[in-house]
């Protein structure tokens, strides 16, 4: 029993250390081609505000709905002033909404249709004119995002197709700076062009905070590391821009998965189509502040990406297109949420590990802390500085979050590993939105995210404060700070899952209250005299 415990172990241990030497890798990679990143980042010349419109693209913004009542109008608002010749620009509302946003929607739309907002100043007057935008609405939300994207596709205008989520405030520069490097005959190949995300938010709270540099470590490692080697990278969902003509050969959007991003992305590029990362041009976007819409979050993206490696693993990994290199990194790219599980069953196994493995020697503490240690911080920590520093921040900002962040992915382990174990089970899905929280009007409630009682969790903790007991009574010194992380990463979220959800629902009940009590105050309505005054 002993020896399986150990084999068990240490197994766990090797696998994530594997995922922690991967992320080493993308920030040496950096490092490697740290002069062509500068050249990258330069990307090529912004378009000047007086080019002839005829000598330019056709562009479709893209904006996907659903029951955004928060944030509609800011969207819909800040789109109509991206800076780009009115007759070449197209915005489509594709909204599917089934409350009150979709009378928002349609309202703002014809406000902006009869009196649009103003463009950035500088632009010339050919540029000026009518805006075209226009209102799709769906009966059903059949593929959900994927199937309005497709469905707003078969009418576009433009030969290439911008898309923002509801949560995102592009900038009015947007097209300038991306549009050019689909134009000239050698960017004839371009298929997408993604830009940097930013965060409204970031400093709202610690929450927050992580959420943010989670993101930038994607944006600002893994994607300029994929970029600039010449490996495969994903289109991020929005704030990017795609030639229509590569969407179409690729096979469009397609919804068996939850991730259509990703899907899309994968097949583009081994269709031959080439993509381009531009991390100096950045979409503002609101993070999620309440941990149940963050759960709900990463648990769509958790399951999307697995359902899409089960989608296209084995073609990739047996193309002949691809380079070796190219191949493992894709493998990396859609697995890293096995790292979930791999959490879990190394929390597990600690208690035992530790009670059946004591520390009466310093070898025996090198084979079982010390890889703890490192491969859980020292990779972290190296790829979130080069994170933060890429944006002109201090590294010693990604060493304070560190913890925070340590402590977040231990107590969102055991939901992301359902995630993982249902993206195997099976495909497609429901697609949860994320609630936003973006102008605070009237009742919010509807828009926070349902989760069950945090049960795993709370197990969890109280295994892992058994390990904490553990490590300092058998003098396993590295591994008492780590089971510590466990139980107050597990602890933490069970009870921000707990109280988030308690206060929803006593928010509901004392809103459905306050509805009955004004029904009954209310004076009943004098009958109708006809049918005519009813039709009036």
């Amino acid at each position: 029993m002993q020896v399986v415990l150990c084999f068990m172990y240490f197994a766990v241990l090797l696998l994530l250390a594997m995922y922690g030497i991967h992320r080493s890798h993308l920030v040496l990679t950096c490092l490697r081609y740290a002069s062509k990143l500068r050249t990258l980042r330069e990307g090529v010349p912004r378009l000047a505000t007086d080019v002839d419109p005829a000598k330019l693209p056709h562009v479709t913004i893209q904006l996907p709905l659903y029951n955004e009542a928060t944030v509609v109008a800011r969207l819909l608002e800040q789109t109509s002033r991206m800076s780009y010749p009115r007759s070449k620009l197209e915005i489509q509302v594709l909204d599917d909404s089934t409350d009150e946003s979709r009378q928002m929607a349609r309202a703002t739309v014809l406000a902006l249709q009869s009196d649009p907002l103003p463009m950035t100043r500088g632009a010339s007057a050919s540029w000026h004119g009518d805006l075209d935008i226009v209102y799709i609405h769906r009966v059903d939300r059949t593929g959900y995002k994927a199937g309005a994207l497709d469905e707003g596709l078969k009418v576009a205008k433009g030969e290439l197709v911008a898309v923002f989520d509801a949560d995102f405030v592009p900038n009015d520069s947007f097209l300038l700076d991306l549009v050019p490097h689909f134009v000239g005959t050698e960017n004839g190949k371009v298929g997408m062009v993604q830009a940097r995300w930013g965060h409204m938010n970031r400093d709202v709270s610690w929450l927050t905070r992580v959420q943010a540099l989670m993101l930038d470590g994607h944006h600002l490692v893994e994607n300029r590391a994929r970029h600039a080697a010449g490996w495969l990278f994903n289109f991020s969902g929005t704030g990017g821009i795609w030639r229509k003509e590569a969407i179409a050969q690729s096979g469009g959007w397609q919804h068996d998965t939850l991730t259509e991003d990703l899907d899309l992305s994968y097949r583009a590029q081994m269709a031959g189509w080439s993509f381009v990362y531009r991390e100096n041009v950045v979409s503002p976007a609101e993070l999620p502040e309440d941990v149940s819409a963050f759960r709900a979050q990463q648990f769509r993206w958790a399951k999307g990406t697995v359902q899409t490696a089960r989608k296209l693993m084995k073609r990739v990994m047996l193309s002949k297109e691809l380079s070796v290199s190219q191949r493992v990194e894709a493998f990396f790219h859609m697995t890293p949420h096995f790292a979930y599980p791999l959490m879990v069953v190394l929390s597990v196994l600690l208690l035992p590990a530790l009670i059946l493995m004591p520390a009466t020697s310093t070898g025996t503490m090198l084979l079982v802390d010390l890889p703890l240690c490192v491969g859980t911080t020292g990779s972290l920590l190296a790829f979130y500085a080069m994170a933060e520093s890429a944006q002109g921040r201090s590294r010693l900002a990604a060493l304070k979050t560190l913890p925070a962040l340590l402590a977040l992915g231990a107590g969102l382990a055991p939901h992301l590993s359902k995630a993982v174990f249902e993206g195997l089970r099976s495909m497609s899905g429901e697609f949860v939105r994320t609630p936003k929280r973006g102008e605070l009007l009237g009742n919010r409630n509807r828009y926070r995210a349902r989760a069950d009682v945090p049960a795993i969790e709370i197990f969890l903790c109280s295994l892992s404060f058994a390990s904490v007991i553990a490590a300092l009574k058998t003098g396993h010194w590295f591994a008492t700070p780590f089971a510590m992380l466990f139980t107050i990463g597990y602890g933490y979220v069970a009870a921000l899952v707990a109280s988030e959800q308690l206060a929803r629902s006593r928010a509901m009940r004392f809103e459905s209250g306050t509805a009955a009590s004004e029904r009954e105050t209310r004076p009943s309505p004098a009958p109708l005299e006809s049918s005519k005054e009813l039709a009036a």
